[in-house]
């Protein structure tokens, strides 16, 4: 389960942040999108977001360092259903921007928040998930020594 769950994970991450990596100034429109972060700031966090993304994901894919990962991917799920959350909050009508895109909807357009938000939280319980049992398998982490066991037995792990 947890290699399915750090596979999905992963797969997302590199996904979302490979669709953004080739236009920054997009992912730097969504972020501003969302009126939470301070201009700087937003533009920051738009330029680094994508790589962030695509570094975790091969994390996760390959079971490197794969409970910091999973920890990092979780937050980082999790800051995107508190921030989608908040532009619906707020009644901004944008796209999460959360595969590329971004930024305010054009006409006829709807949101599709709570779909997001299920989606996004969906991926918060796989990182916890992750970052709770050891790897899996065919993680890399078991290979190096660095994961402890190397597949899930339903016990409690190796903290």
């Amino acid at each position: 389960m947890t290699t399915v769950a750090r596979l999905v994970l992963g797969g997302v991450l590199i996904a979302a942040g490979a669709l953004k990596i080739g236009n920054p100034a997009d992912s730097v429109v969504a972020v501003k999108a969302y009126q939470l972060l301070p201009e700087s700031i937003a533009v920051a966090v738009g330029y680094a977001l994508p790589i962030l993304e695509i570094v975790v994901g091969v994390l996760l894919v390959v079971g490197l360092l794969t409970r910091v990962a999973a920890v990092i991917a979780g937050l980082l799920m999790f800051a995107f259903v508190f921030g989608i959350a908040w532009a619906w909050a707020k009644g901004l009508r944008i796209d999460c921007g959360c595969f590329g895109g971004g930024g305010q909807l054009g006409a006829g357009q709807e949101p599709t928040y709570l779909l997001d938000i299920l989606r996004d939280f969906g991926l918060v319980l796989l990182g916890a998930w992750t970052a709770r049992f050891p790897p899996g398998r065919f993680a890399l982490d078991g290979a190096l020594g660095l994961g402890g066991d190397t597949h899930h037995d339903g016990d409690e792990g190796d903290d």
